[in-house]
């Protein structure tokens, strides 16, 4: 069983930064890939970005390639999400997810889920 706990989000405006951590309970947090997902209202929730086990591969959706850095500290049992350039289309509830296969886009395949932390990006 893993627990994960988002935090971070907040309001900002346009052109600006956040990073989103998500805390890990568990002694095996270095044998799950990571993965941050987001949904706007009205819209499916989408893949954002992930990372592997052992943090040496990366994904990240093309909206967001370039902006955003998805890491993992071990030590830390904790994932990152640092997004900066924010736009108003990033404006979202941003969800951390675990999985104990590989780092995926589809989010069918995580098994733990934490309860979200919303980011609002002003214009």
């Amino acid at each position: 069983q893993v627990e994960l706990v988002e935090s971070g989000g907040g309001l900002v405006q346009a052109g600006g930064s956040l990073r989103l951590s998500c805390a890990a309970s568990g002694r095996t947090f270095d044998s799950y890939a990571m993965g941050w997902f987001r949904q706007a209202p009205g819209k499916e929730r989408e893949f954002v970005a992930a990372i592997s086990w052992s943090g040496g591969r990366t994904l990240y959706a093309d909206s967001v390639k370039g902006r955003f850095t998805i890491s993992r500290d071990y030590a830390q049992n904790t994932v990152y999400l640092q997004m900066n350039s924010l736009k108003p289309e990033d404006t979202a509830v941003y969800y951390c997810a675990a999985n104990q296969g590989i780092a995926t886009r589809r989010d069918y395949e995580y098994d733990y889920w934490g309860q979200g932390t919303q980011v609002t990006v002003s214009s």
